[in-house]
């Protein structure tokens, strides 16, 4: 006997959802997970201000990108929250006035946990690659680790460099200045 047709998820089973859970819809399919845990949120805190005092703000650095918080991307059917992106001012001068963002980032980082791992690298990746984001770094603050990608023409992730522990970060699309990676931990 078939099966009956699962309901893609929408827009608004996202909305209903209790604010204690993030939901995204990646491939027509609601996804669920808890607000971040210390560590996670801790390596958020720490990269928003390393990376968006001297590129957003202009302190110590060239300015020119908006870096904003779990911003909700609205692309094609896919609806994603990464816990960081970046747009570059000459491609999106103005912040949008709706509550999402059509334009796809320059720049995406998502820091893996547990419960967001599997999606982050099997589904996520693969949609801002199609998306065309240039940039793409994954952060897991249980084993210490920054990789950074960047999107080559044929569409593939190429990964750049892995760093770990307290090695110096100074890396595409932010390699004009550098931090610490130990400065996420700590």
């Amino acid at each position: 006997m078939p099966q009956p047709a699962q309901r893609l998820a929408r827009y608004e089973d996202i909305l209903a959802l209790p604010e204690h859970l993030v939901g995204e819809i990646l491939l027509g399919e609601l996804h669920l997970h808890p607000r971040p845990a210390p560590r996670h949120a801790r390596a958020h805190s720490a990269l928003g201000y390393l990376v968006g005092g001297p590129f957003d703000g202009g302190i110590g650095g060239p300015g020119g990108w908006w870096i904003l918080d779990e911003p909700e991307l609205h692309l094609r059917e896919d609806i994603l929250v990464p816990d960081l992106a970046g747009w570059r001012h000459e491609r999106l001068p103005t912040l949008p006035d709706t509550a999402w963002f059509e334009l796809a980032p320059d720049w995406v980082c998502e820091i893996l946990s547990p419960s967001t791992a599997g999606a982050d690298r099997a589904v996520k990746m693969p949609i801002y690659a199609r998306e065309q984001v240039p940039h793409l770094w994954l952060i897991d603050p249980d084993s210490r680790t920054l990789e950074v990608y960047q999107l080559q023409e044929n569409g593939h992730w190429l990964l750049l460099e892995t760093l770990r522990d307290n090695e110096g970060v100074s890396q595409p699309p932010f390699d004009v200045t550098r931090f610490s990676l130990n400065s996420l931990w700590t």
